[in-house]
């Protein structure tokens, strides 16, 4: 059965990736992202690739008006969201906590804890109302354990942690499903955003080892939306082969 997905942080990574496979499968979208023209030019060519409907809404899911607005705005069916994907998020810096930039450390708890608790609070709703729904955190290994210079940004992804167990609980009595999917490394433009835009050292990142990709990460987000009405996975830890946990890695020069 067709469902409605709507996605934040789809216009690159793992939502663009998240998207697309949802897609695949015949899925309508609601795509959401800061970048307007990398937004709607994703929506047209899912439209094209994929016969299905796609409604962009470009907007900054750290601004509680900005997200009421959109999400506001959605009418007859498409108020009608069957999975919620809170993708949006980032690691910004990697410094001891000493020596950390403090604009890093809002914009990462404003995306990575705000953004998620306003799209959760604004689209909950809609779910409680049908009765129905699932709701997918995407998380990371670093809201598992701490390493070196994580400091905040591993903060932010233990609260992202403790928020969907929270909604779990809260969310029960209304039929919804809530899961949590914690990504290991993965090649995405994550290292390049957090050491804002130096792509050599980002990339050095991955040397080694053969990391995650996006798709991977979607295919898994799909694979829990696919379970029997009475089943749900509330956690999920992905990680290469080549990764043990935060910081040991096997890696071949």
């Amino acid at each position: 059965m067709k469902k409605i997905i709507l996605v934040t942080g789809a216009t690159s990574g793992f939502g663009k990736a998240i998207a697309i496979r949802f897609a695949k499968h015949g899925n309508d979208l609601i795509i959401t992202g800061r970048r307007k023209e990398r937004l709607e030019q994703l929506a047209a060519e899912l439209s094209r690739e994929y016969s299905v409907e796609v409604l962009p809404l470009s907007f900054d899911v750290r601004s509680l008006h900005q997200a009421e607005k959109a999400i506001g705005s959605l009418t007859g069916r498409w108020s009608e969201i069957d999975v919620l994907v809170n993708n949006a998020g980032l690691a910004a810096g990697l410094s001891p906590i000493h020596e950390g930039d403090t604009d890093d450390w809002e914009r990462m708890i404003d995306t990575n804890v705000k953004g998620l608790l306003y799209m959760t609070r604004l689209v909950a709703p809609l779910m409680v109302r049908r009765n129905k729904g699932h709701i997918i955190n995407i998380g990371s290994i670093a809201g598992k354990e701490v390493y070196p210079n994580g400091n905040v940004y591993c903060g932010s992804k233990f609260a992202v942690d403790a928020i969907t167990k929270g909604t779990r609980i809260d969310l029960l009595p209304h039929n919804i499903k809530v899961t949590h999917v914690a990504p290991g490394a993965a090649e995405t433009e994550f290292s390049i955003v957090r050491f804002h835009g130096d792509e050599e050292r980002a990339s050095n990142v991955y040397k080694g080892f053969t990391p995650l990709t996006g798709e991977e990460i979607a295919e898994v987000v799909y694979y829990v939306t696919t379970l029997p009405a009475h089943m749900n996975i509330n956690d999920l830890v992905v990680m290469p082969t080549a990764q043990a946990n935060a910081v040991n890695f096997h890696k071949v020069s």
